[in-house]
């Protein structure tokens, strides 16, 4: 069956970066348009970054746009989001999430595979 597995979170100080993983099987990882999400406590679910399946396309959301950087490597089947200039606003539980059918899209219903999260915590 389809996994995707995050990784990478933690707890870090503001200023600070982190580098999450999505480790992804029982797919063909190189067919699939990848995103992230985030969920902080009391909010719903957002769209924070997806990758197009050759990573030659990359979209984000304008609160995190300069400050974190999508990637992926099919050879490895895993996409990585890079967060950079941490805030206390960015703390939320971070999901990848794979979609085979749309390209790169903020639609959470465009996606068919979620992760279990990985938390991120900012303090200030």
């Amino acid at each position: 069956q389809v996994q995707l597995v995050e990784s990478g979170g933690g707890l870090v100080q503001a200023g600070g970066s982190l580098r999450l993983s999505c480790a992804a099987s029982g797919l063909t990882f190189s067919s699939y348009t990848m995103g992230w999400f985030r969920q902080a406590p009391g909010k719903e679910r957002e769209f924070v970054a997806a990758i197009s399946w050759r990573g030659g396309y990359r979209y984000y959301a304008d609160s995190v746009e300069g400050r974190f950087t999508i990637s992926r490597d099919n050879a490895k089947n895993t996409v990585y989001l890079q967060i950079n200039s941490l805030k206390p606003e960015d703390t939320a539980v971070y999901y990848c999430a794979a979609d085979g059918q749309l390209g790169p899209t903020r639609l959470i219903g465009a996606y068919d595979y979620w992760g279990q999260g990985t938390q991120v915590t900012v303090s200030s």
